[in-house]
């Protein structure tokens, strides 16, 4: 790099005694320029984008399950954090019509697959806060890069249709910057005829029939990853309630769901048990959206997950202790999944310990007996595992790990970890090492030879770190 730098320099100078040459200075900061097609992540380089804050979601779409067609109207609210004289926002497979930066035309083209790259009429000042508007329609569509199943808009089999991914969903129906590093608050205006219902997270902020058509009013006022995002279109059932505290509760339920009203009955009893171990209920809303589909995995979206009909009560502990890890505090990049899924997996044995007694002790030993050999299971990373690798061990060593870490710090420490994590970085995004260096600041241990055998080995921990505390007995 120094060598490419150096070479031009050095031709100048020589041209500058011919000709009079004079090497042009860098240009003075604050010159627009355009923003980073891609946020950061080395494990997705091309998700989301730079140089921007997403501050606010407004979406406003129609969609009829006759047509399968989707018409967008989004606004996005963003502050600019360097100069702008051009900026990206994730679509994929959508025609754009327009788009207006603060009420302004906008010149607007397509890179790829899902950049859609956006030059303002005037370049934006750092720190500006600027109003993007993108009017769009099309025919949704769903991609097979998701490791756990299908990413994006797919058909119900009710006719319907809704919107999952992970860690792709949001830019499949909305205009984004998609990536867990830029949360931000979420308002989406539905509007599907008469018959059908339109779900999403949030707060139930007003409903409407006329025309044959009904429209849908949700907010979302907690900021949020946009793949906790959704939106489901069924013939909704919906049973609105409160939590102790006031919180609003809504589950939907799709047609041949009618056997999840007991489960969905005991979300407040799940959620009252997990704030005695993560503190308060983070969330602004409660809830469910219950789908009759045989997707291949339910998903954590923001205060309302959304189940798939093979899910049961444990399904339930671990989607709604998310809202705690995963939705309250995000990854950072999705090298630090175990940062979600790890405790999340937990909360499941947290809720047999304190629900049922279980002897968490014996449920380890069991476990890592029965997987003794199996060197697949141990070689699974939990902690930068590689793209497309994330999802292979957190839910099954993941959990050792976590009940390993609880008996090396002892009780105290573990029980002040869990909720002093979520209030300290609650609403923003964080990585794995940060965990580790908090997690040893409470222990006041020095944890690094357990950590990297749990977290960054490819092998069975050795005795030492495998048992120990009480699992050494």
């Amino acid at each position: 790099m120094r060598r490419r730098l150096r070479g031009p320099a050095l031709l100048c100078g020589l041209a500058a005694a011919i000709i009079g040459c004079t090497p042009q200075p860098p240009p003075p900061p604050g010159t627009p320029s355009p923003g980073a097609p891609g946020a950061g992540d080395p494990y997705y380089p091309d998700d989301g984008n730079g140089g921007y804050d997403a501050l606010d979601y407004a979406v406003t779409v129609g969609y009829d399950p006759a047509t399968h067609q989707l018409d967008g109207d989004a606004v996005v609210t963003a502050r600019a954090t360097q100069a702008l004289s051009r900026f990206n926002l994730d679509l994929r497979g959508l025609e754009v019509a327009s788009v207006e930066v603060d009420g302004r035309p906008a010149e607007f083209a397509r890179e790829g697959d899902v950049e859609l790259v956006i030059t303002p009429a005037e370049p934006l000042a750092e720190g500006t806060e600027f109003h993007t508007r993108v009017r769009y329609s099309g025919t949704p569509r769903s991609t097979d890069d998701g490791q756990l199943g299908r990413n994006g808009w797919r058909p119900s089999v009710d006719g319907g249709a809704f919107v999952l991914g992970q860690p792709h969903s949001a830019a499949f129906w909305y205009p984004v910057n998609e990536t867990p590093r830029d949360k931000a608050t979420f308002h989406l205006t539905a509007r599907v005829p008469e018959g059908w219902t339109a779900v999403s997270i949030g707060r139930l902020a007003g409903t409407e029939t006329a025309g044959g058509w009904t429209t849908t009013s949700w907010a979302e006022p907690t900021p949020v990853a946009s793949y906790l995002t959704t939106l489901a279109v069924d013939r909704f059932r919906l049973e609105p309630g409160t939590l102790p505290d006031g919180t609003p509760v809504l589950h939907a339920f799709a047609p041949g769901t009618e056997g999840k009203v007991a489960e969905a009955a005991r979300t407040g009893e799940i959620l009252e048990f997990l704030a005695t171990r993560f503190g308060p209920y983070p969330q602004h809303a409660a809830g469910g959206i219950y789908l009759d589909d045989r997707i291949g995995y339910s998903l954590e979206t923001q205060g309302r997950p959304v189940y798939a009909r093979w899910a049961d009560l444990e399904t339930h502990v671990h989607e709604l202790a998310h809202q705690w890890y995963g939705n309250a505090v995000t990854v950072r990049s999705w090298a630090d999944i175990c940062l979600s899924e790890c405790l999340a997996s937990y909360a499941q044995w947290l809720w047999a310990e304190g629900t049922g007694g279980q002897d968490l002790d014996a449920r380890y030993r069991a476990a890592v007996e029965r997987t003794r050999d199996d060197t697949g299971f141990w070689s699974a990373k939990l902690y930068d595992m590689g793209a497309g690798n994330e999802f292979a061990g957190v839910y099954d060593k993941g959990v050792l790990a976590m009940h390993a870490l609880r008996r090396r710090i002892g009780e105290e420490a573990f029980h002040r970890v869990l909720p002093e994590w979520v209030d300290r970085h609650r609403g923003g995004t964080a990585s794995w090492p940060d965990f580790e260096r908090f997690v040893t600041e409470v222990a006041g241990q020095d944890l690094r030879e357990f950590l990297d055998a749990w977290f960054r080995g490819t092998s069975r921990p050795g005795d030492a770190h495998l048992f120990p505390g009480s699992l050494a007995g």
